[in-house]
């Protein structure tokens, strides 16, 4: 259920109506809005008078949504969602997720070492990358794989950012470590692995750093919306949709990059989306195409691998691009943005 205000509605009139909600045992969500406040209800709305509420005072009209997740839903939010990331200078200059522009996410696989992670950081910024990715914490296939420096990792992303002036996104694994992660990163990563680590999630919605939640490879837009239900119903509203390519019986591709994602997504919910072209063809020469593709398709970001020597890569080597690539892959971003009444 959803309670939508009237305009103007008085600050005691929106307080009665959240407790009468929690009188009845269920979770009210408001959201405060510039022009009115909605509240979503959260449990088994059945128990509340639709009619009741209805007639209280201030109160527009009551909405019942039929779909499972209530606070990602488009109905509970009908604008998009815009997250600002980042702590540092004025709301004005910072990046911006869900707006006009699209933002560009690019760096190496994992964190090698400090001087590979700034020199890096330099050359994505360079091309017009905003957002440095990089793994500090890598959850492989195989237990004999590079898993990633840790913390040290996380450092060395820091000292990027200080170099750069980049923000940081990168990937947290155990619901233990979310607030060791938060400490370093602009955008706490939830990979495919964990879109349904429910304790993840849950520790996440705690975080006030935005999440970006990657989708579960087998994972359907429901229950997607779900886990991302997860971590705003705990607390933190700042979730970014990332399309990653879901698996199927192509074994060309690493996975298939679900591109109609983007505009399903848009009727669905209110969140912002982004595209991971790298792990959605694992194909260094697929990923422009791709890219281009997500931007007419209307995604809000990519997530781009990139690194000086993609060859020397420890991890995704044949999904990465070389920095000097991704610089000339921008220029004709940028076009395709322009044409879509965008910008980047």
């Amino acid at each position: 259920m959803i309670i939508v205000m009237k305009q103007g509605a008085k600050k005691e009139n929106i307080e009665l109506v959240i407790d009468l909600v929690a009188k009845n045992k269920l979770k009210p969500v408001p959201l405060y809005g510039t022009e009115r406040t909605v509240i979503a209800v959260i449990g088994d709305e059945r128990i509340l008078n639709k009619d009741t509420v209805e007639a209280m005072d201030d109160v527009d009209k009551v909405m019942e949504v039929l779909k499972p997740y209530k606070l990602a839903a488009r109905e509970y939010h009908p604008e998009n969602t815009i997250i600002i990331v980042g702590e540092d200078g004025n709301a004005a200059d910072r990046v911006k997720i869900g707006g006009k522009e699209i933002v560009v996410m690019a760096g190496p696989c994992a964190v090698e070492n400090k001087e590979q992670i700034i020199s890096i950081a330099k050359e994505v910024k360079k091309a017009g990358a905003k957002i440095l990715r990089g793994g500090a914490f890598k959850p492989r296939s195989a237990p004999y794989d590079f898993q990633g420096l840790g913390e040290q990792g996380l450092k060395y992303l820091a000292a990027a950012r200080e170099e750069t002036g980049l923000e940081i996104v990168t990937e947290v694994v155990d619901p233990r470590d979310v607030a060791l992660v938060e400490k370093y990163a602009d955008i706490l990563q939830v990979g495919t692995r964990n879109m349904q680590n429910y304790s993840l999630l849950k520790e996440l919605g705690k975080a006030k750093k935005p999440v970006l939640l990657k989708r579960g490879m087998w994972a359907t837009y429901k229950e997607w919306l779900l886990a991302a239900e997860y971590i705003i119903s705990s607390g933190n509203p700042n979730v970014i949709l990332c399309e990653r390519g879901i698996r199927t019986f192509e074994t060309h591709t690493r996975n298939t990059l679900d591109l109609a994602a983007v505009p399903a997504l848009k009727e669905l919910t209110h969140l912002p989306i982004v595209v991971d072209p790298s792990h959605g063809t694992g194909r260094r020469s697929l990923v422009s195409a791709m890219c281009k593709a997500a931007i007419a398709a209307g995604c809000d970001g990519l997530i781009i691998e990139s690194h000086t020597h993609p060859e020397k890569s420890v991890s995704d080597a044949e999904q990465t691009v070389s920095t000097e690539v991704l610089k000339q892959m921008m220029k004709e971003f940028k076009k395709v943005a322009e044409a879509v009444g965008r910008k980047i």
